[in-house]
């Protein structure tokens, strides 16, 4: 399979007039710019020059609303992007956006220039996490807009986040076993961040809001990873893309945010798969262990700065890690 590579293009709420509690795009997407119709073309041929020829490509409006857009600006920006869908550059466009800003209407325009996957921003499909993060739409609004989006030939993605106001461990956990049943190919999973000059700064700093903790953003996130991976629903991301803002002292001031985020979740997930297969494995007397998994694999196994290796080392084992690449993704060897 091929692999893919999305050209990002920014446009951090020009669209969109809710203020959730959560957001500042310009501090979360990283960019404080935001490019106008005929900067399309440029951006998209300087990505072109430096993305290997073997692979998928998607232009991606990312950041804001798209579709809450005037139809006029939204046809702007689709014609400059859609330009190299038809000469075969790119394979098509993705967008992300409100479930709220999805009608008929929009998926015939959105259809008419080649875009193939919407992801709309649910976040949760609890009302009351909804209504306090003042997300401004309701959950049958991401149903019926998932439905629609299904039911026109795209591409679904549903984007979620933990530890909203009102948020709980298993109304995360519903919301992603609600984004398998309405439909969705694909997923993005945020945890909750306080940053400066949001709603949520102040009501953390009124003591009405306490963010997770890290370590908890990681064990919920870990069991989540598995209801979408046992559902064939693809993760596109764990955890906020890194930045020069989000950081404490700068636009970050609280909640479980890292730059490892990833790593940390996956750690656990093969923690668990170790310590399982440990349990069954016909070892020897000795305490010589030679653990292989897969080449992509095995950083993950190892650990987060080698926590997996220190743990088992901590229990008395002599461990090595080898790499396998005829081995699929979870799957291990221990001798």
């Amino acid at each position: 399979m091929k692999k893919h590579s999305n050209i990002p293009i920014f446009i951090p709420e020009l669209a969109c007039p809710h203020q959730c509690v959560f957001c500042d795009q310009q501090k979360i997407s990283g960019t404080y710019s935001i490019p106008q119709p005929d900067e399309v073309r440029n951006i998209v041929e300087q990505y072109l020059e430096t993305i290997p020829g073997n692979r998928t490509i998607n232009i991606a409006f990312f950041g804001g609303s798209f579709t809450g857009l005037s139809v006029d600006l939204q046809e702007q920006y689709l014609k400059e992007a859609y330009r190299f869908v038809d000469n075969g550059s790119v394979s098509g466009i993705r967008l992300s956006t409100r479930p709220d800003y999805i009608n008929k209407a929009i998926l015939e325009l959105l259809k008419k220039y080649g875009v193939t996957t919407i992801e709309l921003g649910a976040q949760s499909t609890s009302q009351e996490v909804l209504k306090e993060s003042g997300r401004g739409h309701t959950v049958d609004d991401i149903r019926g807009a998932s439905n629609l989006i299904c039911e026109n030939g795209f591409e679904l993605g549903l984007q979620m986040m933990i530890g909203l106001p009102g948020d709980s461990y298993e109304r995360s956990i519903q919301t992603a076993n609600d984004i398998v049943s309405f439909g969705a190919k694909n997923t993005r999973i945020y945890p909750a961040i306080v940053v400066k000059r949001t709603a949520l700064e102040k009501l953390y700093h009124e003591g009405k809001y306490t963010p997770l903790t890290l370590q908890e953003a990681v064990e919920w996130t870990k069991n989540i990873v598995h209801i979408f991976e046992n559902n064939n629903v693809s993760i596109l991301r764990i955890g906020l893309h890194p930045s020069d803002e989000l950081v404490i002292g700068k636009s970050l001031i609280d909640g479980p945010f890292h730059a490892s985020f990833k790593e940390m979740v996956m750690t656990q997930i093969w923690k668990e798969i170790i310590d399982t297969e440990l349990q069954s494995a016909d070892l020897s007397s000795s305490n010589k262990i030679k653990i292989t998994v897969s080449n992509r694999q095995i950083h993950y196994a190892i650990g987060y700065r080698q926590t997996n290796r220190e743990q088992l080392i901590s229990r008395g084992y002599n461990v090595s890690f080898e790499r396998n690449p005829s081995f699929s993704q979870y799957q291990l060897n221990i001798r």
